[in-house]
């Protein structure tokens, strides 16, 4: 099963909506976890991209002697960054779709079941 299926029946439910809402709220709790590790990495590339950034403007200040290492350094925290910024957000744009598709369908689902009202009860002994 790739990380983004789309979301839909399941084959074996055989028409079952409480099968098909324990499906989708298993999708639902992955693409939460997809979203929050995207989270992460997004944070990681903007602490990348902004070392790389300020790397360059030291260098270019000359408060940092030139050094092709700290420049390819600088470089590649910025190029990496920016890479792993839309490259994740991107990834997370989808799995929020995704998510909000399948919780739409289930919200959808619950709404079909035909449910049952309990009443409430009084407690022995009571008027």
């Amino acid at each position: 099963m790739a990380a983004f299926d789309v979301v839909g029946e399941d084959p074996g439910d055989d028409g079952n909506p409480r099968a098909e809402i324990a499906r989708l709220e298993d999708e639902i709790e992955r693409f939460a976890a997809i979203i929050e590790s995207c989270r992460k990495v997004i944070l990681a590339a903007k602490v990348a991209f902004a070392c790389g950034a300020v790397l360059f403007l030291l260098i270019a200040l000359g408060i940092v002697r030139f050094d092709p290492m700290l420049f390819m350094t600088a470089t590649v925290a910025l190029l990496g960054g920016t890479v792993l910024y839309g490259s994740n957000r991107s990834t997370s744009d989808q799995a929020t779709a995704k998510m909000k598709a399948a919780e739409a369908l289930r919200a959808q689902l619950i709404g079909a079941i035909d449910l049952t009202v309990v009443s409430e009860r009084r407690p022995i002994g009571r008027s």
